[in-house]
């Protein structure tokens, strides 16, 4: 597990030092974003920060990617590509991470793109009408899955005008989703998507490769 920056304050009498992490996590243990209720994305991400201080590093976010099932490649390129790309917006003011890109948890609603299928609101928050509104749209097929084709339906019309940073945020989320968790005929289904947006996939898929291993 890699470890995490951090800043040692000296306290008072007998030069004691308490090491801060830079999201108010005193002394180890799970950092304060996590002692209250988590939005729907925040527990999205919150898979990544494998060591739970509340910020998740590239090298957590390959460890997380490496634990569901991806290889080394695209794990590689999600972690700079995720954390290059989210981490910068929820940075929070007049903290200095360098070029450690780091994303905040208690901050990820920031890091929200555009051109995204409205699932999650501006504060992070389950839209379920958004989430129907998937597959009634352009699930053709079956109603309770997507095809390939259909997925590239769903990002076409997801598309804002020049907005290109969106466009790709997008088309990776999705094809990654795609890559990893359609079934062999080809199927995106929607308790799958729906697992995503509520923060529960991808500790089952971690849970799953984990048992597949002992068997």
């Amino acid at each position: 597990m890699a470890s995490k920056p951090a800043d040692v304050t000296a306290t008072g009498g007998g030069g004691v030092a308490v090491v801060r992490d830079n999201n108010n996590n005193a002394g180890g243990g799970e950092a304060e974003v996590y002692r209250s209720e988590l939005t729907p994305l925040q527990k999205h991400v919150a898979f990544f920060d494998r060591n739970k201080d509340g910020i998740i590093y590239p090298s957590e976010t390959y460890q997380g990617f490496r634990a569901i099932g991806a290889g080394v490649v695209l794990s590689a390129v999600g972690a700079v590509f995720i954390n290059g790309g989210l981490g910068p917006k929820t940075i929070p003011e007049n903290t200095k991470t360098g070029l450690k890109l780091p994303i905040y948890v208690k901050n990820i609603h920031k890091g929200k793109h555009g051109s995204d299928s409205g699932v999650y609101d501006a504060n992070g928050r389950f839209v379920p009408e958004k989430f129907e509104e998937i597959f009634k749209k352009h699930a053709h097929t079956r109603p309770d899955a997507l095809t390939d084709k259909e997925l590239k339906e769903l990002l076409q019309s997801n598309r804002e005008p020049k907005d290109f940073k969106g466009w790709l945020g997008g088309f990776t989320e999705w094809k990654v989703l795609y890559y990893l968790c359609k079934d062999k005929d080809g199927f995106l289904h929607k308790d799958t998507v729906r697992a995503v947006y509520d923060g529960s996939l991808f500790a089952k898929m971690e849970q799953d490769k984990q048992s597949a291993k002992k068997k």
